[in-house]
């Protein structure tokens, strides 16, 4: 009986510190385009895919919370999301705010987001970050979705978790901004 229990309260402790089940793992993506950001959310939310946001989800990556199903998505207490204005390099390389690309990125935010924001100056070239109990307000934390993941079948052509990590590359155009706000 007393080796039972040890194996039960064992087997609980993994499972309380294992990550939750995932088709898309977020784990260290610093964002990029905005248009290239929202074709891979419109695929994944096609698919039917789970996310997990389990590190870094910053800029552009940030779109998932308003291009994913709320009961598709969760977060893990090492998530977070940062915001900051959308941006062009000029002539020089330095990073100029764009206004067209900046209204397609705030049009793609659900509107708890976008109050979050602008309690908080709005988007600016400074990095907001979004985490913990805020974070838990927006997306639902994974401990909660473990169980509904871990019941749901599995899909045989996507036994791994698909990771996106991303290079610094944070450059939208006007043309990708105005296609994202067509959508």
């Amino acid at each position: 009986m007393r080796i039972a229990a040890l194996c039960l309260g064992a087997a609980l402790a993994v499972g309380a510190i294992m990550p939750a089940a995932a088709d898309v793992l977020i784990t260290s993506d610093t964002g990029g385009m905005i248009g290239d950001y929202v074709s891979r959310w419109q695929r994944v939310r096609q698919s039917g895919e789970r996310v997990v946001i389990d590190g870094t989800c910053l800029s552009a990556c940030t779109i998932v919370v308003g291009m994913i199903p709320r009961d598709r998505l969760c977060a893990t207490r090492n998530a977070a999301l940062g915001f900051h204005a959308a941006w062009l390099p000029d002539q020089t390389g330095r990073r100029v705010t764009s206004p067209v690309a900046t209204r397609a990125l705030w049009g793609l935010y659900p509107g708890s987001v976008r109050r979050w924001i602008a309690q908080r100056g709005g988007l600016t070239p400074n990095m907001l970050m979004m985490r913990g109990r805020d974070l838990a307000g927006v997306v639902q934390p994974c401990d909660g979705a473990v169980r509904r993941v871990a019941s749901a079948p599995r899909r045989a052509a996507a036994p791994q978790a698909r990771s996106y990590r991303r290079a610094t590359r944070a450059i939208a155009t006007p043309a990708v901004a105005e296609a994202a706000m067509a959508r």
